[in-house]
């Protein structure tokens, strides 16, 4: 059992001597295809510009060239990026290289954190004016439906322009006490509602101070909880998302140099939106400028022109679930999956409006060159129609979306939904990335220190307790490649330099076993019990002891991972890790060797 755990152990901690290869990624945007004319232009242009490369690969959606040093990496980012144009992105990474034969049985390198490896710091900022233009659009939307189901009469709901403030202009004097009561009643507090002075009758609807900071707050929270969903779908391990003054988010991912990739996940704002077609709309006068007043014309459109009602049926953010898979046709298709309230919703809806046609508008944000007046760049809502298609029956609270285009982006929108639409847009205001130097320098600070303790620790065993010191110095060894080993096979581990120092901290703890044994051993031995009795009596007797300890430790150390953030995970979870290997190690390991070395024969002496 000794022998197949240590095997498996080195298996999978063999990767990380092999290191990694300075690399160029080419993926493509939005669907954009990465295919074999796509890696001959590639390649063609490192040639061009005189640049050796190691291999070049093409997987299903990504070319990967690895190079042989970082200069000749950025020479080749900057060579490929000019010339393949803005629908494919060109970014640096560092490609493991793991053999294929330790690559088939799924071994692969330890992850390292944005301390030892490098990565991507982004600092982001919520568009609050964008926000509070969500919650004064889903105000008017909502004033409309409340009013029309109460039967109180209004000619129009609009916000004022310039202002925070809600106009409902009512149809006669009858109706502007029940509509005040009534909006009063519903909405409770958070909403200042007065009636407008003049000859219309109307009410003016603002939000209170409390309510807009509510808000704000409610948007940069919602949008963490987004981004930590959007960094788990990129994979990324041990990532630091966390809240930076009123209005900005702090997000750092360890070990990423794709940052393109990055920003295009977690800054998009994609959502859906269902509408129902006009089918009373005259499409043609639409396109001259005649659009119907409760009408939106549509022009980007995978079908053509559309005219769709303004009315919102349902919103992405009752999406709970979102995959991409192919339909009966073989084309790719998006398969969603609704909360309770957005199923209602979409039931009510087709059960009125079987063999209408249903469209889904796909939203999001993009940043502009133009900037604000307070020096922000300004961001443009894209709309497009990726789907129109006729009900043939009630809907419910799972469906499918087809028109998505290619598989890749299927996937994509399948991913960014399952993560949830963005509150309001965010503005990447700071990008940094922590270079390889700060990294290696304190890759090699961490390595001296695991070193110089692992070798003193050596060396005052092997004086301390000659012969079974050696035993002990064996089984500290193989701790070492146990941990590195565990840690590289978990998916989500991630080495940081906190982690390190539990590492250091488990060398300690593991010799400290072996102390407990031997020191044992000595006692029997000066109660004159025989060598193979004191050997077994002080495995025996010191058992519970290391048990003891070591089990208070480890749950120490997984309340600091229940609790803990960031560096604090990373210590814990190689102490862990450490505490459970050091058992194995220090008890069953040294007993295998002093069992194989002195069991069984007949001493009189033993060397400790």
């Amino acid at each position: 059992m000794v022998v197949m755990v240590l095997v498996i152990g080195g298996l999978y901690s063999a990767p990380n001597l092999y290191g990694e290869d300075p690399a160029i990624q080419v993926s493509g945007l939005r669907g954009a295809e990465v295919n074999a004319l796509v890696l001959d232009s590639v390649v063609a242009k490192l040639d061009e510009a005189k640049i050796e490369y190691k291999k070049s690969e093409l997987s299903a959606d990504r070319i990967l060239v690895r190079l042989k040093n970082e200069d000749d990496q950025l020479k080749a980012k900057e060579a490929i990026g000019d010339s393949l144009g803005d629908s494919y992105v060109v970014a640096l990474n560092l490609a493991p290289a793991t053999p294929a034969w330790l690559e088939a049985f799924g071994a692969g390198p330890l992850k390292l954190g944005l301390d030892l490896r490098g990565g991507v710091h982004f600092l982001m900022e919520v568009d609050m004016g964008e926000a509070m233009n969500k919650q004064f659009e889903q105000m008017v939307q909502d004033f409309r439906s409340d009013l029309r189901e109460e039967k109180i009469r209004y000619r129009g709901i609009k916000r004022v322009a310039g202002k925070d403030t809600v106009r409902i202009q009512l149809r006669n004097e009858e109706d502007l006490s029940p509509a005040r009561r009534f909006l009063t009643n519903r909405y409770g507090q958070g909403y200042s509602i007065v009636e407008e002075s003049g000859d219309d009758p109307a009410l003016l609807v603002a939000l209170t101070e409390e309510k807009v900071r509510e808000i704000r707050s409610y948007a940069v929270d919602q949008n963490i909880t987004i981004i930590r969903n959007r960094v788990n779908e990129l994979g990324v391990a041990e990532p630091l998302v966390q809240r930076q003054g009123q209005d900005r988010i702090v997000v750092q991912l360890p070990g990423v140099q794709d940052t393109a990739r990055a920003k295009e996940i977690l800054g998009a704002t994609a959502t859906l939106e269902f509408k129902l077609v006009d089918s009373k709309g005259d499409l043609g006068a639409a396109l001259n400028g005649r659009v119907p007043p409760r009408s939106k014309l549509y022009e980007k459109s995978k079908v053509g022109p559309v005219l769709l009602e303004k009315r919102v049926i349902l919103t992405g953010d009752h999406i709970v679930d979102a995959s991409s898979s192919f339909d009966e046709y073989g084309m790719p298709q998006v398969n969603i999956s609704l909360d309770s309230k957005g199923g209602n919703k979409m039931s009510a809806m087709t059960k009125d409006n079987v063999g209408n046609q249903m469209a889904v508008v796909f939203i999001e944000y993009k940043k502009t060159d133009q900037k604000d007046k307070n020096g922000k760049f300004r961001l443009k809502k894209i709309e497009e129609v990726i789907s129109v298609a006729t009900i043939q029956s009630r809907l419910g609270r799972n469906f499918r979306i087809t028109g998505s285009g290619s598989q890749a982006e299927a996937h994509n929108l399948a991913l960014l939904l399952r993560a949830g639409a963005l509150i309001a847009p965010i503005q990447i205001v700071e990008e940094r990335t922590v270079g390889p130097s700060l990294g290696q320098e304190n890759i090699d600070a961490g390595l001296s220190a695991v070193l110089l303790g692992f070798a003193l620790v050596l060396v005052f065993m092997l004086f301390y307790y000659k012969k079974f010191g050696l035993v002990a110095n064996i089984a500290l060894a193989a701790n070492l490649v146990l941990i590195i080993g565990v840690m590289s096979m978990i998916p989500g581990a991630t080495l940081t330099l906190p982690g390190i120092a539990g590492i250091v901290l488990t060398v300690g703890m593991a010799v400290d076993a072996n102390v407990l044994i031997f020191e044992r051993i000595r006692e029997e031995l000066k109660d004159n019990r025989s060598p193979q009795q004191a050997i077994h009596h002080g495995y025996d007797s010191a058992f519970s002891t290391i048990a003891d300890a070591n089990i208070t430790t480890f749950i120490a150390a997984i309340i600091l991972f229940a609790i803990g953030t960031g560096p604090v995970k990373g210590f814990a979870i190689t102490l862990a890790i450490g505490i459970a290997t050091s058992m194995f190690t220090a008890i069953v390991g040294t007993r295998a060797i002093v069992n194989a070395t002195w069991g069984g024969k007949r001493i009189d002496k033993l060397s400790i």
